[in-house]
């Protein structure tokens, strides 16, 4: 299993669908539309020193937050998410929510992809937290002052991991190539 899967596998899609009131299949694919913009746009973040200095303590942040098990949905907490979206795409949050839309097929509207990010985004940063701060403490001691910076390795490895899926690639290539740059504008 990838770790797109893996994260996938975290999304509670049935009870997103019966609180946003449409299908279950609606509600996977807009799930699988947007974990890749958020993984994305944490990715394009950490391209430079800074973002990936903020990014990093929004994971250690999180960290804890998930068991790594599927949760509910009203256990989520959507006004934290809706800072981790705002955070995450800056004054491109619209456009990015258009895009992934767009990119979509069938019953994906911007409404609805609006909706979702502030609910599944808690759970993408908190899977990220527990991927990346893994690795940190798996190296050994000896290991960590060599280490390369976040913005050339680590958190963006991890994050470049992720959207090594199909549908990663796809969204970010293709869809969200040219908003996404090296941080918030």
């Amino acid at each position: 299993m990838s770790d797109f899967d893996g994260l996938l596998d975290l999304i509670p899609v049935g009870d997103i669908a019966k609180q946003l009131g449409i299908p279950e299949d609606v509600a996977e694919a807009a799930v699988k539309q947007a974990i890749p913009a958020i993984i994305g746009g944490m990715a394009a973040n950490a391209k430079d020193s800074d973002g990936a200095k903020s990014l990093e303590s929004a994971l250690n942040k999180h960290a804890t937050s998930s068991t790594g098990k599927k949760v509910s949905v009203k256990d989520i907490d959507t006004a934290d998410g809706e800072k981790i979206v705002n955070n995450v795409f800056g004054s491109k949050k619209n456009d990015v929510v258009a895009a992934v839309a767009d990119s979509s097929k069938g019953d994906v509207t911007k409404d609805l992809i609006a909706k979702l990010l502030p609910i599944i985004a808690p759970i993408v940063i908190a899977f990220v937290a527990q991927q990346f701060l893994g690795q940190k403490t798996a190296a050994p001691a000896a290991e960590q002052p060599k280490a390369a910076p976040a913005s050339s390795g680590g958190i963006g490895d991890l994050l470049g991991g992720l959207l090594g899926s199909s549908q990663g690639q796809e969204i970010v290539g293709s869809v969200l190539g040219g908003l996404l740059g090296g941080g918030k504008k």
